[in-house]
């Protein structure tokens, strides 16, 4: 009976400690299991995560998106940049593989067409999970736009951009300390968020032409860190990888996933249907395979982003994959889906950190995954 199967996943999970997950079906049937985990892939599909990225015109709002995206501000779909205001309405940039994943780059606050008292009607403020608000320098209408999110009640990011070229200007004084700047730097940003009614601000420094350096990396982990389980796992998938804890968090993630997506194949095995289980097993296993190939940034298009902004080829990152198998070769319910999506994992995270490794002795130490596209 599916109660009998249940319990003997149970104890197969028993004898490899997975806690968790022995929680999950102590005492349900395999339909009880495999219908909340349907409820629960389901929910991961369709969640939507709205990110928008405002502040002043100028301050470096599309730079920063087309880095949340893994682009170059040339490249050839990349959200435009220049001195002037360049969105003139919010405007989507789309992740393929989960459509439902957008990041919004919205106008500038206090331009003539976007005034700040009208700011949050014009560009519809109360759609979005959470907002990065971009400054070159704080001001009075990044003061009324953190008031308005606060009075949402959403999550706020504060994030300073430009700081390499405030180094460089103090760089020539005698007494520099680029320390003792970033803390001037910080400590000025804070102060004006207190202002706004913020007790206890944070402020992200980061510098556009090397975001491996400061604080784009905390930046990127604090907004994973604060959402829900379902937000959470979205981003840790999609987000750009900078360290190894990065790479850490996505195997963290995908290991959730395929604990699901076993769960499901172990539920056709008993749908009687002849030819319906190998079938279905063998398109999961596959599906599984090639998200997480995608999650990892090792498809050629991540390879060929990550290799424009590392300053290396394609064929350098690309020699660096060596461990990847085969995707040939069907599953078989529950076990095998679940053990060879396992080592596939484990194949895809040695090779992500030889992607890493490869880019090392470049400037800018980040891999990406395949970029959004522009709705």
């Amino acid at each position: 009976s599916s109660l009998y199967i249940g319990a003997a996943i149970a104890k197969a999970m028993a004898r490899q400690d997975f806690g968790a997950i022995k929680a999950t079906v102590a005492g349900k049937s395999l339909e009880q299991v495999s219908e909340e985990v349907q409820q629960e892939m389901d929910l991961l599909k369709n969640a939507r995560v709205d990110i928008a990225i405002t502040g002043e015109s100028g301050a470096g709002k599309s730079s920063l998106v087309n880095a949340l995206q893994g682009m170059s501000d040339d490249d050839e779909h990349p959200a435009k940049t220049g001195v002037i205001e360049t969105a003139t309405k919010p405007t989507p940039y789309l992740y393929p593989p989960f459509p439902n994943f957008t990041i919004w780059d919205l106008p500038g606050i206090g331009t003539p067409d976007f005034k700040a008292d009208k700011y949050r009607k014009q560009v519809k403020l109360d759609r979005y999970d959470f907002f990065i608000v971009v400054a070159e320098r704080s001001t009075e209408n990044d003061t009324k736009l953190i008031r308005e999110i606060k009075k949402m009640k959403k999550r706020f990011y504060f994030v300073r951009t430009k700081v390499d070229l405030c180094i460089e200007v103090e760089r020539d004084k005698k007494k520099f300390s680029e320390k003792e700047t970033l803390e001037d730097i910080r400590e000025n940003c804070e102060e004006n968020l207190k202002k706004a009614g913020e007790p206890l601000p944070t402020v992200f420094l980061i510098s556009r032409k090397e975001l491996d350096k400061y604080d784009f990396p905390r930046l990127v982990e604090q907004m994973q860190k604060d959402q829900d389980f379902i937000k959470k796992d979205i981003l840790t998938m999609f987000m750009p990888v900078l360290t190894k804890q990065g790479l850490k968090q996505k195997k963290e993630a995908m290991e959730k996933y395929i604990w699901k997506l076993a769960f499901l194949s172990c539920a056709i095995v008993f749908t009687p249907i002849p030819g319906l289980s190998l079938a279905c097993d063998i398109s999961i296993l596959v599906s599984g395979m090639y998200l997480i190939y995608k999650v990892f940034g090792l498809d050629d298009e991540s390879l060929y982003i990550t290799a424009k902004r590392v300053g290396k080829t394609f064929e350098e990152l690309k020699s660096a994959i060596q461990n990847l198998g085969s995707l040939v070769g069907g599953a078989n319910s529950f076990v095998c889906t679940h053990f060879k999506l396992k080592n596939f994992l484990k194949d895809v995270m040695k090779d992500a950190e030889n992607v890493l490794a490869k880019a090392a002795d470049s400037d800018l130490l980040i891999v990406w995954t395949s970029p959004p596209q522009c709705q």
